[in-house]
């Protein structure tokens, strides 16, 4: 017991990997805060969340609150604890909250693109992060791109910012049965795109560009946030939009698609692009944000601004060339295994020891 209260106590405000949804934030957050206590076994761990969860490999500590919890609930607790360090995975630091902090930096998509968001939304993104841009002595991003967002928009000094790029874990589950893609209509031809339905993921060029291809159709797996583009999607017959699936039926998508497309106008990270490449696929990504530094090499690119006829073009080849699709699967493979969780928890907990 007197060596473990020697060690430096760290509260992680693991919260975010409790949500049943899970999107970037929430997968960044259970994969590094499961792999801490090992990257970093001489701090003392202490991991706090609003509600139960199975299955996060940590000690969980539940302290339950309805509404305003990492801004009222947490900071009343760790103002009796005083941890030597609070490290906040998605970038809400309490602002009631006195203590050293470390953050991540996910993406300053409220600022690119300021309509994707409602006016109370981006008020509170605003002002969140600007207060995490003052507490915080250092900052982590998820990619160079978002490193230089910082740097341009807010005026962060860039010896302030650790780049510590996102992971890819293996898949877990076996497909879906491929009897599930004939009930969807999916019996011929088509190309995947996984993430939320609105005009930042820019779904209305890749279907734009799909319409220019006989016999090919855009599959869209993901939740829906903008309804008037979602309505639009339906009402064309080379579209199927499916909504959230579970990861059985989206590991038969990716089996069966293609080719993975990723038109994003910005992405902080491009986590799908990762994904996609993960299983030997080829992508077809915008030349925008962080979109190419995660590709690299491995992947194929468009110009969001060139329209969709180069779209169409780019899809047309990856989709027709069997050797290329050959020779950037295995492209696609040897890149993606270069970022795992295990290397993203290392250079968090490195962050952190300059912190402590």
């Amino acid at each position: 017991m007197a060596a473990e209260r020697k060690k430096a106590t760290v509260a992680v405000d693991i919260n975010p990997a409790t949500r049943t949804v899970a999107t970037g934030t929430e997968v960044f957050t259970r994969e590094v805060c499961a792999r801490l206590p090992d990257a970093a076994p001489e701090l003392h761990w202490r991991f706090f969340a609003s509600r139960p969860r199975a299955g996060l490999g940590v000690d969980l500590v539940v302290l339950p609150f309805r509404r305003m919890w990492s801004q009222v609930r947490l900071p009343l607790h760790l103002a009796g604890e005083r941890p030597n360090l609070l490290f906040v995975p998605a970038h809400a630091i309490p602002f009631a909250y006195a203590g050293n902090v470390l953050t991540v930096v996910h993406d300053l998509a409220f600022e690119r693109h300021p309509d994707a968001y409602g006016f109370a939304d981006r008020a509170y993104l605003k002002l969140s992060t600007r207060w995490a841009m003052t507490r915080s002595r250092l900052l982590i991003a998820v990619s160079e791109s978002t490193k230089q967002d910082l740097v341009d928009i807010y005026g962060v000094a860039p010896g302030r910012v650790r780049v510590v790029p996102l992971g890819i874990a293996p898949p877990t589950v076996d497909p879906a049965p491929a009897s599930r893609l004939s009930e969807l209509g999916l019996n011929g031809n088509f190309v995947l795109q996984v993430g939320r339905v609105e005009a930042r993921k820019n779904q209305a060029a890749a279907l734009a560009a799909v319409e220019r291809l006989d016999g090919v159709t855009l599959v869209i797996a993901g939740p829906e946030r903008d309804h008037a583009l979602s309505e639009r999607l339906r009402n064309s017959t080379h579209a199927r939009v499916l909504g959230m699936v579970d990861q059985p039926m989206l590991e038969l998508l990716y089996k069966h698609a293609g080719a993975v497309v990723v038109p994003s106008l910005y992405e902080g990270f491009g986590l799908p692009v990762l994904e996609a490449m993960a299983r030997g696929k080829v992508v077809v990504a915008a030349k925008s944000s962080s979109l190419p530094e995660v590709g690299g090499e491995a992947a194929l690119y468009f110009h969001s601004s060139a329209g969709p006829d180069q779209l169409a073009h780019v899809l047309d080849v990856a989709l027709g060339d069997h050797a290329l699709r050959t020779r950037m699967a295995r492209a696609a493979r040897a890149r993606a295994a270069k970022f795992t969780w295990d290397r993203t928890a290392a250079g968090v907990a490195a962050v952190i020891r300059e912190l402590v």
